[in-house]
């Protein structure tokens, strides 16, 4: 059983920064791919950035130069640091192991206003 609690969220001027958090039980965790989604209001829920086991990353072309996903595989634990926020990044974010059929976080809003 995998389960992952978010931390982090909050409100922020445009322009400011952010970091997640995201706390996974199992340690399965540790070898598989792991990502952050988001779903904004009246939204579909969206990808915003992978990483694998490795390390290897990926992000959402909105996101690319600005946020940047890390993990620390012994404590489980996968980051997501957020940098020149703007207000189309507020959404409820989710952390996700397993692709859509698999694991989620309960989600933390993140807020940023104008």
């Amino acid at each position: 059983q995998v389960q992952l609690v978010e931390s982090g969220g909050g409100l922020v001027q445009a322009g400011g920064s952010l970091r997640l958090s995201c706390a996974a039980s199992g340690s399965i965790v540790r070898i598989l791919t792991m990502g952050w989604y988001r779903q904004a209001p009246g939204k579909g829920r969206e990808l915003v950035a992978t990483i694998t086991s490795g390390g290897n990353t990926n992000y959402a072309d909105s996101v690319k130069g600005r946020f940047t996903i890390s993990r620390d595989n012994p404590k489980n634990t996968m980051y997501l640091q957020m940098n020149s926020l703007k207000p189309e990044d507020t959404a409820v974010y989710y952390c996700n192991t397993g692709g859509f059929v698999g694991y989620w976080g309960q989600g933390t809003q993140v807020t940023v206003s104008s």
